[in-house]
Order: structure tokens, then sequence, then C-alpha cells
């Protein structure tokens, strides 16, 4: 790399820092001011319109000062951010708040408040439902005589449930029985692991019995199917409001985007890092209109999980970057 592009990545750096700090357009005389440059003010303007012509700043109005662009955000990420390590007293506050988890949902809550708490965004934590989702128990209530409520429980202590129309109706007495030869093929299986021990059973059955077995079979494999889809939990969206100027009118979209989840689990699909790595995805790179004024800063911590941080494009990456690694490390650890 020339002494030229050196000068300008460490120009671009400044402008990073400082617009991150002020929300301010940057110009040539504050650079000079805030940061030991080494050089002429008019080799910051120079350097400056040159990092203009490359599409890395802009100038939002006449006689403001410059923003980086996304191609100027993803430069400094790339080239320029220094990603500084946690502190000791930092990281043995994470392995305080981790390491005493009851199980991996509460492992995951405290996860995601904490990087909420720590880098002051939008945090998510990815997850297949199936690392957690084992059956505790099967309860079946009729009540009514076409209806049938089936009741789900998870050992994480989860319940859920669905009123089911059946068809051939059968007294509560056989339901209960029912209940009790589920229990027996389904309690302590995972809720991917139920299709062949469920045929099994049917198949086990004599044919009058099917029908009404089967009915209740069906229902609970569809109810079991709902925890096995991959899940986000989220913490600190108020954080939002406190960046609502850089959304200018994006601010609903977003919110959307965030209470629905769809496309953030999209993202998380499109996201291939291993435990620890990170990836970072600005503006335009999210390819959704609602997160083109965001940043993603996301890291693995398993096989096919995710976790990361969302905020504006004016985010401190360096900071941002450093806490993901670091706690998605922590939490693969964990769950070796």
């Amino acid at each position: 790399m020339s002494d030229t592009d050196a000068r300008k990545l460490h120009i671009l750096g400044a402008i990073v820092e400082d617009y991150v700090a002020t929300r301010e357009p940057v110009g040539s005389k504050s650079l000079l001011e805030r940061h030991e440059l080494g050089v002429s003010a008019a080799t910051v303007r120079n350097d400056m319109s040159l990092l203009e012509e490359e599409g890395l700043i802009h100038q939002p109005h006449t006689s403001a000062g410059r923003v980086p662009t996304d191609k100027g955000y993803r430069t400094f990420v790339d080239h320029v951010a220094t990603v500084k390590p946690l502190s000791a007293p930092e990281r043995r506050a994470i392995r305080a708040l981790l390491e005493d988890a009851g199980d991996v949902e509460e492992l995951l809550s405290r996860t995601v408040r904490l990087l909420a708490q720590t880098t002051q965004q939008v945090a998510m934590v990815q997850y297949p439902a199936r690392r957690q989702a084992r059956i505790r128990h099967v309860e079946l209530v009729k009540v009514a005589d076409s209806l049938l409520l089936v009741v789900l429980i998870l050992e994480s202590g989860r319940v859920d449930q669905r009123t089911v129309p059946v068809i051939a109706g059968m007294p509560a007495e056989y339901y209960a029985g029912l209940r009790d030869h589920l229990n027996r093929v389904v309690a302590g299986r995972e809720v991917t692991d139920l299709d062949g021990p469920l045929a099994d059973y049917l198949e086990s059955l004599s044919l009058p019995e099917r029908p009404a077995a089967a009915e209740v079979a069906e229902a609970l494999a569809a109810l079991a199917a709902t925890r096995a889809e991959d899940r986000i939990m989220m913490a600190g969206t108020a954080n939002i409001a406190r960046s609502a100027q850089d959304f200018a009118r994006d601010v609903e979209p977003l919110l959307d985007v965030l209470e629905e989840q769809l496309v953030l689990l999209r993202l998380f699909t499109e996201m291939h890092v291993s435990p620890g790595a990170v990836e970072v995805r600005i503006g335009s790179e999210l390819r959704d209109r609602a997160l083109q004024q965001t940043a993603v800063v996301g890291a693995g911590y398993g096989a096919g999980s995710h976790l990361a941080i969302l905020g504006p494009r004016r985010m401190d990456y360096a900071t941002g970057i450093s806490t993901v690694q670091a706690i998605a490390r922590y939490v693969s650890r964990y769950l070796e």
C-alpha cells in the first residue's frame, strides 16, 4: 500500500470515528482539530476529495462536511477498524453472567440481554429450537364431542397447545389411555424425532383403533413441528429509539421487520460464519429495503446458530465486532 493510500485510509477512519461520535458531517477543519494527522489542511482537503471521488464519503448538503457511504463503512471495517480485545474485568463479567445459566434457553436469554446492554444496539440470537425442545409430557383433554385439546410440554418448561377437530370421536376414557401410550412413545424424545416412533406405534394398533389414534398423532406431530423451526430471541429493541434520527422515515418498517422476524431468519440463514468468526453486513448488503439504514454484526456460536447486533450504519464497529466475537466464543464453549 502506498503512503497516499495509507493516509487516505487514516483520514477515512477519522471521519468514521467522528461521525459515529457526533452524528454530524465531518469537515477538514474539525479533523485537523481532533486528530493528529501530520499533514497540512490542503492535503486533508485533497484526500477528502479523492475519498469522495472513490465513493467512500459524500456531502449530504452544500457547504456541509462529509459522511461515510456504505462503501466507506465497508472499507473502514475491512481495512481500518482495530478490534480491541475485551478487558479482564469485561471477560470476568461475561463469565459470571453466563456460566451458571440453568439450561440452554436461559443461557441464550442472558446472552441476548448482555449483548444489548453492552453494545446499546438491538441484540439477536438465532437458534434451532430442537436444541432444547425435548418432550416431557403429552396431555389430551376432550373438550367437546368433536374437539380435543392436545398439550405438548417440553423439558424446558414451555407449553404449547392446540385444539383440533376429531372425526373419529371416542369417549374421554379412550383419550386418557391413548395419552398414556403416547407418553411412553414420545416422552424424552426431541421434537424432530417423532415421525418414526409415531408411525411404529400406529402400525402396532389394530385396524379399528388406528383412525382415532392417527388423528391425535397427526395433531401432535404438527404441534411438535412448530417447535423444531429456527427461532430468534431478541433484546434491546428500545435502543432503536436512541438512533431514530439515523433512520429518518424508515423506523416503522424496521420495527415491523424486527417484530415479524422472517427477514432476520433469512439473514441468519445466509450467514456462513464458523463459531467465533464475525461477519459484518452494511446497508445495501442486507438486501432488504427496511434494513437499508442499518448494519449487522454477526458471529457463529455453534453449528447453524448465530448471534448478532443490529443498529444504524453509524455504529461503533470496533466495539461491536469485539463484543459479538467474544460473547459468541463464550457461548460456544458453554455448549460444547
